[in-house]
């Protein structure tokens, strides 16, 4: 692998390069307005790739959460009873206006995650591509005339908002796992409260601004942003306001549990999309040279740190050594720099606390037999940003901490295996099944081992599995709803039956 020099990447110069300046706000959004905390307290964000300041912005607490609550319960009131024309109509301008700011909204997004700006602009035609469909699909939440058993009486069956909705976001999509929710509760016909991670606060407040300029009334969208220290108390606001009927949460699955206990309180409606440890298996009859391409994006796609990237590799024995040179060859291309590097393909790590996450399972793997391959360590750089090599691990066995540990990171371990049985046993031993993957030129092999895999979502013979009409979520601990596609507006909506005596 190669590595940038970034010696001309300077977080401040970047930030000052957006061509609407406007877009990067340092204010939360509540009621249609730009608002500083009730303390006019603050917190600071960095760049992963240089960990130098990006900026600051308001440290919100539960207090502050609550008065944007209230400011959603006012809007809800009147949302509710506009058309699905108006909601669609309202939706594709916001939709319009993130495509037009893609560069902007792109940089915004790199300099606060890391990704490489080719990943950035493509995330934001990912996230647009969220409120569009959800626009679409806000005409077509229809209900049924259900045949009565009784005489002289009819049953109707409609959907109707289930009102405000609280949702929390991670630092990995900054921009398309807000739009992924927000979409679909706005066009629900719900208002929203979102908290976005403290990491990445910048482009859920640029996505505001856009918001507002496509004329989202006031209070139907609201943004409050909180440091990790004040992160609880926000969430336990979401959680037991009773004036929050759904919440939404992508995250880790300790803290899930944590937010379903909170949220029984009131009985709110829940989606969870929690922790994963993808399989990634390869069998004899694969296209070893697709499978190894794919590995690279489903492995080292925003430097691992996705809920659906491949956290173990299963390869057949009789193809192991093949394939792993094939994927080697591969990693070695990659280029390790800051993310505002047109020649990066392999950005930094968010957080500290991730990179040093890397650091110990790798460590535990080596110490239970584990070889490295290639990458394993801090690459030195001209920058201080959170860097670590993309790493490939051989000789590894179910002892290695992947096995049973979601990764978030860089470290692919590559297993081997001998018969379809047996691999799909040992993929699902896991608590958790978000997404699987695997390669196989056999139809038969494709259902089974399809129908086979304790997962939500399964990419045969792609590590490619998400988009907007595609249902996004998980089985067993890896969470509960569906985003995305059609069933994903189904999320904030109530099913009200009306018997009618004629």
């Amino acid at each position: 692998m190669s590595f940038a020099a970034n010696t001309k990447i300077i977080t401040q110069t970047e930030h000052a390069k957006l061509t609407d300046a406007s877009l990067f706000r340092s204010q939360a959004y509540v009621d249609g307005t730009w608002i500083d905390s009730a303390s006019r307290a603050t917190f600071k964000v960095t760049d992963p790739g240089t960990r130098e300041t990006l900026g600051h912005v308001p440290d919100m607490d539960a207090s502050d959460v609550q008065s944007a609550v209230d400011a959603a319960h006012r809007a809800f009131v009147l949302w509710k009873q506009t058309t699905a024309r108006e909601r669609a109509r309202v939706l594709r301008k916001w939709a319009d206006l993130m495509i037009k700011n893609q560069e902007d909204l792109a940089r915004v997004l790199t300099l606060e995650s890391g990704k490489p700006i080719m990943e950035a602009r493509g995330e934001i035609l990912y996230a647009a591509s969220f409120i569009e469909w959800f626009g679409e699909e806000a005409k077509r939440v229809y209900g049924d005339v259900v045949p009565s058993p009784m005489p002289g009486s009819r049953i109707l069956v409609m959907k109707q908002p289930v009102g405000v909705a609280g949702i929390i976001t991670p630092y990995n999509f900054p921009a398309a796992m807000i739009t992924r929710k927000v979409g679909a509760a706005i066009a629900a016909g719900c208002t929203v409260v979102v908290r976005p991670a403290h990491e990445t606060p910048f482009s859920a407040l640029a996505l505001c601004e856009l918001a507002h300029r496509a004329g989202i009334p006031r209070g139907v969208l609201n943004v409050v942003s909180s440091s990790a220290e004040n992160t609880p108390s926000v969430g336990l606001e979401l959680t037991t306001n009773p004036k929050i009927r759904k919440v939404s949460f992508t995250g880790s699955t300790p803290i899930g549990k944590l937010l379903m206990q909170q949220s029984s309180s009131t009985m709110k409606r829940l989606s969870l999309e929690l922790g994963g440890n993808a399989p990634f298996i390869v069998f004899d009859d694969a296209d070893l040279d697709a499978a190894a391409e794919h590995l690279i994006g489903c492995k080292f796609r925003n430097a691992g740190q996705t809920c659906v990237c491949a956290n173990r590799v299963y390869v057949h024995e009789s193809v192991y050594d093949e394939f792993v040179n094939k994927f080697v060859a591969r990693v070695k291309a990659l280029r390790v720099g800051h993310g505002l590097d047109e020649g990066t393909t392999f950005g930094p790590m968010i957080t500290e606390r991730g990179l040093l996450k890397v650091e110990d399972q790798l460590r535990r793997s080596v110490a239970a037999g584990a070889k490295v391959v290639i990458g394993g360590r801090r690459p030195t750089l001209n920058v201080q940003g959170h860097f670590f090599e993309p790493t490939v691990l051989t000789n590894v066995t179910d002892s290695v901490p992947m096995s049973c540990e979601e990764t978030f990171g860089p470290l692919c371990p590559i297993y081997r295996f001998t018969t379809e049985e047996e691999v799909v046993e040992r993929v699902n031993r896991v608590d958790v099944g978000l997404a699987g993957y695997f390669f196989s030129r056999d139809i038969g092999r494709v259902f089974r081992v399809a129908e086979a895999l304790e997962v939500g979502m399964v990419g045969v013979n792609t590590g490619s599995i998400s988009s907007e009409v595609s249902p996004f979520g998980g089985v067993k601990e890896s969470g509960t709803g569906r985003e995305g596609s059609k069933y994903g507006i189904d999320e904030y909506m109530n099913v009200k039956s009306i018997n009618i005596s004629l």
